[in-house]
């Protein structure tokens, strides 16, 4: 049995587009490859349905399933990672800001290899939260100039 250690880190941003705008690209899973560096999604639209999303660049790269386990449009929707790669549960919250609106990601993600995990995290974390953000900031401009 490998010792399993949680880490946590979130992104926020904010869009000119409404709520319901922002929510509609989010969750326009064809689209993600618009916002999200280096990652493509599919999957459903409401709790119990299934996501998938491949993150890599070509042939190298992982398949990252999970379950959508929070489905509020215009307001939040989240999954549980179900992967070989990742674990854990992520979500995006919205909130009306003026008239536009901001957006949280947020990740709770079960690092595997107890101590390697960790120190492995050390340097990857502050890479995935780069990504996070850019993704981030690209979403909210994508949704506000789409219109």
């Amino acid at each position: 049995m490998s010792a399993l250690s949680t880490v946590a880190v979130h992104v926020e941003a904010a869009s000119d587009a409404s709520p319901e705008r922002l929510f509609e690209v989010l969750t326009d899973w064809p689209r993600h490859a618009e916002w999200m560096p280096f990652t493509r999604a599919e999957g459903g639209h409401e709790a119990g349905a299934p996501l998938e999303a491949w993150t890599g660049a070509g042939p190298f790269g992982f398949l990252d399933t999970m379950v959508i386990t929070d489905w509020r449009p215009g307001r939040r929707v989240a999954v549980r990672h179900t992967g070989r790669v990742v674990r854990g549960e992520a979500w995006f919250e919205i909130f009306p800001l003026g008239p536009g609106a901001r957006i949280v990601w947020a990740e709770r993600v079960d690092l595997p290899l107890g101590v390697l995990g960790r120190a492995g995290w050390l340097a990857a974390g502050p890479v995935v939260r780069a990504f996070m953000g850019v993704g981030l900031r690209r979403l909210c401009r994508l949704a506000g100039t789409a219109g």
